[in-house]
């Protein structure tokens, strides 16, 4: 005899209990999930931001512990994100570059003629020179892969409005991207006991922007680049899968 309770229903678990809640656990972890990586990049860019800050003003041996302790983190949570030096220091350059990177896209694609774009970079350059860590500015030379290929994408977007000025014949010929480059690391670099640095440096790209006018006599010096040829060679000698 098989014994049965007839019109029996399933029992329904009381509210409060595992099996009720369950189907609400993964909306909670994953709110938990977001909070975390929320937190931790909020960790991160306090230490990038205050690691920019103590490099200018300290140099690339400034203490680990002083970044932490100005970040307002922990020594633990600063070594988590960047376990090293280096490691850090590379953080700042990449994110420096990438700074760049929108400051020269943004005159590539400016409708403005070439030496008003030109002035547009420098104007932008000189306004976030605080935040740049560059290799011009006295930070680490790196050839991280992702740092040489924005290297390369500043110097091809600098090279487009240069080009546009030079088929418009308000640029000179001989100009090129590594001339922009490095006026633009020098006018980011206020000099010592100066004034107001933004008016001086401004009024120098200026004359320096007027100086590219289509003039004679042609410039002095090769128009090649130790930079272009370090990349180029560090390019040839990765793997065909990687360039």
């Amino acid at each position: 005899m098989i014994w049965s309770l007839p019109n029996a229903s399933p029992r329904v678990p009381p509210r409060g209990t595992i099996t009720s809640g369950m189907s609400e656990a993964p909306t909670e972890a994953r709110r938990v999930t977001r909070r975390l990586r929320s937190d931790a990049a909020a960790n991160r860019e306090r230490i990038l931001a205050a690691a920019t800050i103590a490099v200018r003003r300290n140099g690339e041996r400034v203490p680990m512990t002083t970044i932490a302790d100005q970040a307002g983190v922990g020594i633990g949570t600063l070594y988590r994100h960047y376990p090293t030096r280096p490691a850090l220091l590379a953080a700042l350059t990449l994110r420096s570059f990438q700074i760049v990177v929108q400051h020269a896209r943004a005159a590539a694609l400016s409708a403005e003629p070439a030496p008003a774009a030109l002035e547009q970079f420098f104007d932008r350059t000189i306004a976030a020179r605080n935040e740049l860590i560059l290799p011009l500015h006295g930070g680490p030379v790196t050839h991280d892969r992702e740092i040489v290929a924005l290297r390369t994408e500043i110097r091809d977007l600098l090279e487009q409005v240069l080009a546009r000025g030079r088929r418009d014949s308000t640029i000179r010929p001989d100009a090129t991207p590594t001339d922009i480059i490095i006026t633009g690391a020098m006018l980011a670099q206020p000099l010592p006991h100066a004034g107001d640095w933004d008016q001086l440096a401004r009024r120098q790209a200026r004359i320096f922007v007027a100086g590219l006018a289509a003039t004679d006599p042609p410039l002095p010096g090769s128009r090649a680049t130790r930079a272009r040829r370090e990349d180029e060679s560090h390019a040839r000698s990765r793997p065909p899968s990687m360039r």
